[in-house]
């Protein structure tokens, strides 16, 4: 992955190798170069003790968590993004570094989202190091801290403060970690909602969607909501009156063997269960509040809103579609002037 790894035959062979990078080793890599290169120390002087010191002026330490999931990961992270905009501040910026922070700490502590191309990173800046975080080629969370004055942290720049630099930018990056929040698994609401808009197998059986926009659908979960606070649950009879009125059809024209098919629908996607040795069923927890949450949803928000931002639909602008108007003519404007370019 460009300069991270994705997958290797032996994880705890590869971080050996990753910790065996020390002060000693890149001392003696610059050695041979300066042996080879012009030297204004004669062999006197290197002989009394007269040579180089080499010096830390910029370190990098990042951390690489690979996605199981990767289609899952751009979501999660933009999450991330808009619940942890207040990392940079003074208050959280001393729990990632271990450090206090008073009014006489140089700044600056802030906060930033950058947007490169379509993919965006997070940046926190505490004196002259840099945190960065980003969705890294679509399959990884990378953290990055890059230290560009070690003496932010009362350490000087000479090569044998390496292991005391790595270890703040390490620590830096596992406390990003454990600071940042988001306040619901995205990832699991995600799947879930995919798992009723599509068919599925449940145990070998097929099982068909459940759209969230579907008449049907809606009919069937406002229905079930009525026999929630029932102790005996429901039957397929008693489902199928409420349900034929949400429809607008007569309960006749729903047979046994539809409403069986509608039955099935919902318990094979966990959103009810048989009573056991009855012809019963009552609601599950998920199967509640699904139902409670989508038929709000539907009629709140999605009807209300189309409602709003459709011309035809009434009469009476209101600001969701002015707004909608305004990104309409300012994209038709800009079209007119490439045209203009081309």
């Amino acid at each position: 992955m460009d300069n991270g790894i994705r997958s290797c035959a032996d994880p705890q062979r590869l971080q050996q190798i990753c910790d065996g990078l020390s002060a000693a080793k890149i001392d003696a890599l610059l050695r041979q170069w300066l042996a080879r290169l012009p030297h204004p120390y004669p062999a006197a002087d290197r002989a009394a003790g007269y040579r180089y010191q080499l010096s830390i002026w910029q370190i990098e330490l990042s951390l690489t968590q690979v996605l199981d999931r990767p289609v899952s990961g751009r979501m999660f992270f933009e999450q991330v993004i808009r619940e942890n905009l207040d990392l940079g501040r003074p208050k959280q910026i001393q729990l990632i570094f271990d450090r206090s922070v008073t009014k006489a700490t140089p700044g600056p502590f802030r906060t930033r989202v950058i947007t490169d191309g379509v993919i965006p990173s997070l940046h926190i800046d505490y004196k002259g190091t840099r945190i960065k975080q980003y969705h890294k080629e679509g399959q990884a969370l990378r953290t990055e801290t890059t230290i560009n004055n070690p003496r932010d942290f009362y350490i000087g720049k000479n090569l044998r403060n390496l292991p005391a630099l790595r270890k703040i930018g390490l620590e830096a990056n596992r406390r990003v970690l454990q600071v940042q929040r988001i306040s619901q698994n995205v990832i699991v609401a995600e799947e879930t909602l995919q798992q009723l808009q599509r068919p599925r197998q449940v145990n070998g059986q097929r099982v068909s969607a459940l759209p969230l926009a579907d008449p049907t659908v809606q009919a069937l979960w406002n229905a079930v909501l009525l026999f929630e606070l029932l102790p005996a649950g429901f039957s397929n009879r008693q489902l199928r009156e409420p349900l034929a009125q949400l429809l607008g059809i007569q309960p006749g024209t729903l047979t046994q063997g539809r409403m069986s098919y509608h039955l099935r629908r919902l318990r094979l996607h966990g959103l009810i269960q048989r009573i056991p040795k009855t012809h019963r069923y009552r609601l599950t927890s998920l199967g509640l509040r699904t139902a409670l949450f989508c038929t709000r949803v539907y009629r709140r928000v999605l009807q209300k809103g189309i409602g709003a931002i459709l011309p035809q639909a009434s009469p009476v602008p209101s600001s969701l579609r002015r707004s909608f108007e305004q990104v309409e003519q300012q994209i038709h404007v800009w079209i007119e002037q490439a045209k203009m370019a081309a």
